[in-house]
């Protein structure tokens, strides 16, 4: 070691013929400098949105299409441009992205995507490349704008307060719930924007009390008649018996079951099934006050105690229907519509209600569907799986 340290020594501080050794070294170190900055100023180029667009296949069709939307023009004055949402920020993961990137030369060259129609029909591929990426790093790009820390969840709707605070709770990918929001969807997706404000017009009204009905969709509880404290979420299609009725707010009893293991937030609708009915805040699960509870066993699968426990909460006054078969309806049919899109979807009865979660959430990156509609729709397969059902699969 110590003679190739000495030859190495020999060699660094031999005089140079022409030049020193001094003077290669800060000429090399300013080479250095003017590459380093001409590389970085070249990488710039490329992240503006006048490099994206430089190609027709851009400017005529996903850029028009975002010119269209709250990304391109809104009250705040904030618009997203093309490496806003499509590059990272952080430099190791955009030098990757950009390596990946190179193979959209080779099909500007060779015309992969050169006409309308060509794009048309590799628009769901295309598509599936960036919800994948989104999927895989967790939305990224989105939260470098929209941090679930910096949302005022108090100004948002009910509807959306519901499924951002259940978001945010999970950490959850953009993508899972907003696809087509800032360029059409391709055409073979069944979009689901919407689809619950259908069943909301079918939620029956006149609540009595000693009655039982179902959620028509994610519904948020609260403590207190005044509708003031928050105390979980009640999932669709979840069953309530009706205790008292006050103007706005009625008062429900909720028979379900919990993991014991941990604070016990989530609800199930029976034992050892994972068939979700809602969740409650920590301070509701840890306290007595809103909750009897009964037996607890353990399943012998997992080894977990469960327990059954009976609720008594409060919520709006709407969004409840007497027949959960309306439900069953709206799911069986956006089932059959939404998820044969790439195959043929799996019967009802072909998993046990424990693997269905699963398997459909492998399947909601080739759909767009709201969450409402996911947490109906993976209930109804759930009620008619395996478990309640003799047919063969």
């Amino acid at each position: 070691m110590n003679k190739l340290f000495k030859r190495f020594w020999q060699i660094v501080s031999k005089p140079s013929v022409h030049l020193s050794f001094g003077f290669l070294t800060i000429g090399g170190f300013l080479a250095g400098i003017i590459f380093w900055g001409g590389f970085n100023t070249a990488l710039e180029v490329t992240n503006t949105e006048e490099f994206c667009i430089g190609c027709h296949e851009m400017s005529e069709n996903v850029y028009v299409e975002l010119q269209e939307t709250v990304h391109w023009k809104n009250s705040s004055g904030v618009r997203a441009t093309c490496p806003d949402c499509h590059v990272p920020h952080n430099w190791t993961d955009k030098i990757a992205r950009k390596m990946q990137a190179s193979k959209e030369v080779w099909g500007a060259v060779f015309g992969t995507i050169d006409t309308r129609e060509k794009f048309l029909d590799k628009r769901g591929e295309l598509a599936q490349h960036e919800w994948d990426r989104f999927s895989a790093n967790n939305s990224l790009e989105c939260k470098n704008c929209h941090n679930y820390d910096s949302m005022d969840f108090e100004i948002m709707s009910e509807r959306a307060q519901v499924q951002m605070k259940m978001a945010a709770e999970r950490d959850q990918s953009c993508v899972d719930c907003h696809k087509g929001i800032a360029h059409e969807l391709p055409e073979d997706m069944e979009s689901g924007e919407g689809t619950l404000a259908k069943l909301e017009a079918m939620a029956t009204s006149g609540y009595k009390k000693g009655e039982n009905y179902y959620s028509v969709r994610q519904l948020p509880l609260f403590t207190d008649k005044s509708l003031a404290t928050e105390a979980g979420q009640l999932n669709a299609a979840t069953e309530v018996k009706i205790l008292e009725v006050s103007g706005d707010a009625i008062k429900v009893e909720i028979d379900t079951w919990r993991k014991t293991k941990g604070f016990g937030r989530v609800m199930f609708e029976d034992f050892a099934m994972n068939i979700n009915e809602g969740y409650l805040t920590k301070e509701v699960a840890q306290s007595d006050q809103y909750m009897q509870k009964g037996e607890t066993k353990e399943d012998n699968l997992t080894g977990l105690p469960w327990q059954k426990v009976s609720l008594e909460l409060w919520m709006h006054n709407k969004s409840l229907t007497e027949s959960r078969d309306t439900l069953w309806t709206f799911a069986k049919t956006t089932y059959d519509t939404s998820c044969s899109v790439c195959h043929t979807q799996p019967a009802e009865g072909h998993f046990d209600s424990n693997t269905w979660p699963g398997m459909f959430n492998g399947m909601l990156s080739f759909v767009n569907l709201d969450g409402d509609t996911q947490a109906l729709v993976l209930k109804y397969l759930q009620k008619h799986s395996s478990d309640f059902s003799d047919e063969a699969h």
